[in-house]
């Protein structure tokens, strides 16, 4: 399985459209990709990741590490995400606590930091 990744603006908010697999070959993808946007001066991400069919710890790390990007901007990464078997993988490993999750793009974006 691929990674499938596409970026659109909407105001200041970048949305970034996931999908397939987010694993240890293609997470450098995504990497890659937060890491071009907050040099591109986009500090408020958010990941639609209704798409996405795995998630692994190389993911999660890649996740983490564009939070810590954009915040250093005093920017925000907020994730959508309904699928329980990612959200399984988020209460797990506590980072429900770290990454606002939402259940739609719009109720993200409408968010405020």
């Amino acid at each position: 399985m691929d990674l499938n990744l596409s970026t659109r603006h909407e105001g200041d908010r970048t949305v970034i459209d996931v999908g397939g697999e987010i694993d240890v070959y293609t997470a450098p993808k995504l990497r890659e990709q937060l890491v071009d946007l907050v040099n591109q001066g986009r500090y408020h991400l958010v990941v639609d990741m209704e798409a996405v069919d795995f998630l692994d710890s190389t993911g999660l790390g890649v996740l983490v590490g564009g939070l810590k990007r954009v915040r250093a901007h005093d920017g925000s990464l907020r994730l959508v995400c309904t699928q329980e078997r990612i959200l399984k993988i988020f209460r797990i490993t506590g980072l429900t606590k770290v990454f606002p999750i939402h259940t739609t793009v719009e109720d993200a974006i409408a968010a405020t930091d």
